[in-house]
């Protein structure tokens, strides 16, 4: 056998009837043989009513037979899951309309019923697509440091700790942290965040997140399956595949009901034909034509169209709503409860003046503070050094000697004086405690009434002081130093006072917020904010409590006014206000796509830190939760009218006929689809924001 090359023949050509029967059997098959069905279906009508063609009735059975093709399919599958559907009950009456001589009914039965599902497939393929374009956030190569050289790599490959390089125009491969560089950043297919965000050394970056700028290098904090982003599709899958009370109720019932049509239909004709008396044929018109205007194909379809339109539109603005239960709950809130730090504001201080005392230069006492401040890691030392930045000013080289005194603050030299003048003296930054033995004496007074008006203020000072050459520190020396308090506040978010207004639009009272802080802060921070209450001093089972309380007196407000009992909604950072978000009726975790914590336990997850999209999430809700029972009303208004209408008109001699029936019945379940996708176009103000 030497010599003799053994092949293997290829399967394409066996493959090719099976790949031709599996396009055949597509959305796109169905709905190209819907529109030849419904082709054949017009010209043969056209040629048979009013050309008086006889052989027109050929191309009506050939659209029949077509339609039937599928629908028997799809029955077929149905009766083998030993289920009674909607394919099944159209088949029938088609079946059943050519059987008594009306041929074109059953074939305008199939083509509306094969193309009213093909558009509804493409429709949930569009829903469907809003979400799955998160997958391709996700990119197929990475650049990675190995052995000393830049190689291309999988991003599955990546492993913690490993250096990567992200290029302009590329995607983070995992969740890194800035290792090299600073650039910007594109969130907004996550987050929904319109303005790209800036990044420096030490910042997280989210895999899937666009470099816009300059090339950095990375290192990988988590492999690429453990990613922020991985959990978030993972979220929204399972959250597609959740059910609504009413969705859950409709699936309990669609297949008795179903049943019962089919039952309903039969009793009609034998009733009709048996003990009324009505001829064969017209006891079996009747039957057949209740039998398609009952199907509840529209109130099958009702709620998840809807459902799953507003995910796929909360997922693209970075809203992410766990299942339908969690839309639903927060149509129904009533009242909105805000953690404050971190939440409502930044979570960390904010240099907002800087109070020169007297003849002291602010200028020069802030660059004091930012260089004796430049190896610190505390949120102060933050502070000061980006407000000395904002403001052009560089942190003075000329110090030396810091130390650090706990609980205190810190100390240095400063050299002053030329030649034979030269001295130095000490610099001071901290508490007024800290602080005071080295300011003027004539300063001190002056500094302390500064600390009194801004504690009441509710915000924080901080006290910077230079001593003088010699030992007086009297008014009457000749030289004398200088001293100014640092004022500072935890800043409030952007968009946190626009938030309170657009919930008040929407009816949500009270607004309120809950906060371990102290009270003159957390009333600073209210009474800024406009909001209608806040509780501040609170431990977590106090902010538990205060939750409790609001929604009993929410339930008595029902109870009072007759109107629909609201909900409770907690909104926090999904991580120190846990006891909280249990107790609302629906948890919301903001500015949190980096937390473990709020993906698992929040009702619904806002990814971005625009507060605007609080109340657009709301309103989304809201939407979504009115189109349900649009379309529910809709569609069972359908059922009755067309069923109570067929039962009539035969008895009186004004029969229904099959066609419009059927019209009716196909016609409402593509206002459905319809009507459930304008959700995908809700605007969201906060995308298209400068």
């Amino acid at each position: 056998m030497s010599g003799i090359t053994a092949t293997t023949p290829t399967p394409a050509p066996a493959a090719f009837p099976s790949r031709l029967l599996a396009a055949f059997f597509s959305t796109q098959g169905e709905l190209y043989s819907a529109i030849l069905a419904g082709i054949w279906l017009f010209f043969g009508f056209a040629l048979h009513k009013f050309a008086d063609w006889p052989r027109g009735d050929i191309l009506i059975w050939a659209s029949l037979i077509l339609g039937l093709i599928h629908g028997i399919r799809a029955a077929g599958q149905a009766l083998f899951e030993k289920k009674v559907d909607i394919d099944v009950l159209m088949v029938v009456g088609a079946v059943a309309a050519a059987a008594i001589g009306h041929p074109e009914d059953g074939a305008l039965l199939l083509f509306l019923f094969v193309l009213a599902g093909a558009l509804e497939d493409l429709a949930m393929a569009r829903t469907k697509r809003e979400v799955e374009a998160l997958h391709k956030l996700m990119p197929t190569e990475a650049t990675v440091l190995r052995d000393g050289q830049w190689v291309e790599a999988a991003p599955e490959t990546l492993l913690p700790g490993e250096r990567v390089k992200i290029k302009p125009g590329q995607r983070t491969p995992a969740d890194c942290r800035l290792a090299q560089g600073a650039t910007e950043m594109d969130q907004s297919a996550i987050t929904g965040e319109s303005m790209p965000r800036v990044v420096k050394e030490g910042d997280e970056l989210f895999a899937g997140t666009i470099n816009l700028d300059d090339p950095v290098e990375a290192i990988v904090l988590r492999r690429s399956g453990e990613s922020s982003l991985q959990k978030i599709l993972s979220l929204v899958t399972t959250a597609r595949e959740q059910r609504e009370p009413v969705q859950q109720a409709i699936d309990r019932l669609s297949q008795p009901y179903s049943v019962g049509v089919m039952l309903l239909s039969a009793a009609v004709f034998l009733v009709w034909w048996l003990a009324i008396g009505r001829p064969f044929e017209d006891a079996v018109y009747t039957a057949i034509t209740l039998l398609i205007v009952a199907s509840p194909c529209a109130l099958i379809i009702a709620t998840p169209t809807a459902t799953l339109s507003a995910i796929a539109r909360g997922a693209r603005s970075g809203v992410l709503f766990k299942g339908g239960q969690a839309i639903t709950r927060l149509a129904n809130i009533g009242a909105v409860c805000f953690d404050k730090t971190g939440t409502l504001t930044m979570g960390r201080p904010r240099l907002e003046q800087v109070h020169a005392v007297a003849w002291s230069d602010g200028k020069e006492l802030l660059s004091l503070a930012a260089a004796i401040e430049g190896e610190s890691t505390h949120p102060i030392a933050a502070a000061i050094r980006e407000a000395a930045a904002a403001r052009g000013i560089a942190p003075s080289s000329a110090l030396h000697s810091i130390t650090h005194t706990t609980g205190r603050g810190m100390s240095a030299r400063l050299p002053v004086g030329e030649g034979s003048s030269a001295a130095e003296v000490e610099v001071r930054l901290g508490s007024r405690a800290h602080t005071e033995e080295i300011t003027p004496v004539c300063l001190r007074g002056r500094v302390h009434d500064v600390l009194k008006t801004i504690q009441n203020r509710g915000q924080i000072g901080v006290v910077i002081a230079v001593d003088h050459p010699g030992d007086e520190r009297s008014i009457e020396s000749a030289t004398v130093g200088q001293a100014a308090v640092l004022i500072m506040s935890d800043a409030v978010r952007p968009g946190a006072r626009e938030l309170v207004t657009r919930l008040h639009a929407l009816g949500v009272r009270p607004v309120k917020m809950l906060t371990g802080d102290n009270k003159v802060t957390a009333e600073r921070v209210a009474t800024s904010l406009g909001l209608d209450a806040f509780e501040a001093e609170m431990l977590p089972q106090d902010k538990l409590d205060a939750v409790a309380r609001l929604k009993n007196d929410l339930k008595h407000r029902s109870q009072t006014t007759g109107d629909p009992h609201l909900g409770v909604a907690v909104i926090g950072d999904g991580v120190n206000d846990a006891p909280a978000l249990a107790a609302a009726d629906v948890s919301v975790a903001i500015g949190s796509i980096g937390s473990d914590a709020a993906l698992e336990s929040a009702d619904i997850v806002l990814l971005s830190d625009d507060l605007g999209t609080v109340p657009w999430a709301v309103d989304l809700a809201r939407r979504a939760r009115a189109t349900v029972r649009a379309n529910l009303i809709f569609a069972l208004s359908i059922i009755g009218c067309m069923g109570l209408a067929t039962l009539i008109g035969s008895l009186t001699g004004y029969r229904i006929p099959l066609g419009v029936g059927v019209l009716a019945h196909e016609g409402g379940t593509l206002l459905v689809v319809l009507n459930s996708l304008r959700l995908l176009w809700i605007a969201n103000p906060n995308e298209h924001r400068a």
